[in-house]
């Protein structure tokens, strides 16, 4: 058990970067941490780090054993929480990482559903547009709205949904309505920002994929945003159906170019295939699918 905690002290060393954060963490002092690695390398008669009085870096020995020792780390835990949840309440922390829109709209709703039936499981999510890489170990499950996924992760289908242009009644009355791409230049857009599409909207004609460079005048990262700045009249805007479905609902917003529409995306739960998956994760994933499942056929999604 001894060298298990050396391991464990040298990855959090390479991971917050100092002893004395590590000490700090452990409530130890930093001679005690120091001991610890000592003790590490001597039992290995290897280097693992190299110290100087401003940073400490890894040895190219210590790069190794730290990508080693970082999974042989994590399986513990995994097959610890495994293993303690057999025949047990499910429970545990799910840190779950959902686009703005997708998760302000739909995720408490279901977070809400499933801590009912599992009480024991707490969840963190966290809300952004960045695609994140579940290899950092930070999230355990990423929610996606994409038309592509990363390599080395698990992707469980929930729904679909339309990527749609959309301008108020009003807008269109007042500055004409495009009934093609190529007219879209003439218009003032509102732009949604932090997509994996970047700066363009999508489109597609002759089986092609178009993407289209708007003159934008008001940008933001969240869709409902633009939903309610268009129905304001300010512009038009590309969203996905489910950033805009209660302004349709109401008149605020019409859909336009709908022949240019292209492919649905498709919205995942993403994670990385482990030896042992928790339970507060495969619980989740799998209320999830049949979660949205439901919600398909009152027309929320595709």
């Amino acid at each position: 058990m001894d060298k298990l905690n050396n391991i464990q002290v040298f990855c959090r060393i390479v991971e917050l970067g100092t002893f004395a954060a590590v000490a700090r963490e452990m409530n130890l002092s930093a001679m005690m941490i120091s001991k610890y690695m000592a003790q590490l390398e001597e039992s290995l008669g290897v280097a693992l780090l190299n110290r100087t009085t401003r940073q400490i870096s890894l040895t190219e020995a210590g790069e190794v054993y730290f990508y080693r020792s970082k999974q042989l780390m994590e399986d513990f835990s995994e097959l610890d929480e495994y293993t303690s949840q057999l025949g047990k309440y499910v429970k545990g922390t799910l840190k779950i990482s959902a686009p703005i829109d997708f998760g302000g709209l739909y995720m408490v709703s279901a977070i809400e559903a499933y801590q009912r039936k599992y009480p024991d499981v707490k969840v963190l999510m966290t809300l952004h547009n960045n695609r994140v890489d579940l290899s950092k170990g930070s999230f355990d499950l990423s929610m996606l709205v994409t038309v592509s996924l990363d390599l080395g992760v698990v992707a469980r289908k929930l729904a679909e949904t339309r990527l749609c242009t959309y301008a108020s009644p009003e807008y269109l009355e007042k500055m004409g309505k495009p009934e093609h791409i190529d007219q879209l230049s003439a218009h003032r857009c509102l732009l949604y920002i932090d997509t994996p599409h970047h700066d363009y909207w999508l489109f597609k004609e002759s089986e092609q994929e178009i993407k289209f460079k708007p003159n934008w005048y008001f940008c933001s990262n969240n869709g409902r945003t633009l939903c309610q700045a268009a129905a304001l009249g300010m512009g038009i805007t590309q969203v996905p159906e489910i950033s805009a479905v209660n302004y349709v609902e109401q008149g605020k917003l019409i859909e336009i170019l709908q022949d240019f529409r292209i492919p649905p995306l498709t919205i995942y739960a993403t994670y990385l295939q482990r030896r042992f998956l928790p339970a507060k994760l495969t619980t989740f994933v799998d209320f999830m699918v049949e979660y949205f499942k439901e919600l398909s056929p009152a027309g929320k999604f595709e």
